[in-house]
């Protein structure tokens, strides 16, 4: 079985990780600072950094996705960034940056910062539609690589050949998006491992 590195040096390799000039991270403390430049210098070697994002909800499985992608995505230095979208049909949306859209990404935003400091987080709360405003910040922000968390398909709708809402946006945004983005579902316990989706592979397996 192949290893989580592997398969993603096999996809960097198709599409190698897009860069920027001028970034913004959150700095100590919960404040927020702006990164200037690209290359970090290590040991008298440059080090390219990139962007990682991750649209996250309230759900399982987008913590998952959130997880992996810190894990096997991110590497020293790197930006990852935390996407959480509100409908325009959310009530009292007007207050939905001190609500508790707020407070869910803040939260997965400390955890991932607790899990792996060495990583530049950010938590992004955005009102509009989901796809246009991920199309928006990846353009914005210079996204290298879009994760995105995948649910186990309902049976009967399977059954149907129909698509669940969630399968539908991860595939639109796999070929839509520029960026390397990738669909990660979290297998069972009894199982183990993720299945993985890009423009190349369909629930690729990997056991890592």
């Amino acid at each position: 079985m192949p290893s989580s590195d592997s398969f993603l040096r096999q996809l960097s390799s198709k599409e190698g990780w897009k860069s920027a000039s001028k970034r913004w991270g959150g700095g100590g403390g919960g404040g927020w600072k702006q990164v200037e430049g690209l290359c970090g210098g290590e040991n008298g070697m440059f080090v390219m950094k990139k962007r990682v994002m991750v649209v996250v909800d309230q759900s399982s499985h987008s913590k998952h996705a959130m997880m992996w992608a810190l894990t096997h995505v991110t590497n020293k230095g790197d930006i990852l960034t935390l996407l959480h979208i509100v409908s325009h049909s959310t009530k009292n949306s007007d207050n939905y940056s001190s609500s508790s859209s707020h407070y869910l990404a803040t939260s997965l935003g400390s955890l991932c910062k607790a899990s792996k400091p060495e990583v530049e987080v950010e938590a992004l709360v955005i009102q509009g539609p989901k796809m246009a405003t991920v199309m928006s910040q990846v353009k914005k922000l210079e996204v290298s690589v879009l994760v995105l968390g995948q649910k186990k398909p309902s049976p009967l709708l399977n059954c149907l050949c129909f698509k669940s809402s969630t399968e539908e946006f991860v595939e639109q945004c796999i070929n839509n998006l520029e960026c390397l983005t990738i669909g990660v579902r979290k297998q069972s316990k009894t199982v183990g491992g993720y299945l993985i989706s890009t423009r190349w592979h369909k629930n690729f397996w990997l056991l890592a």
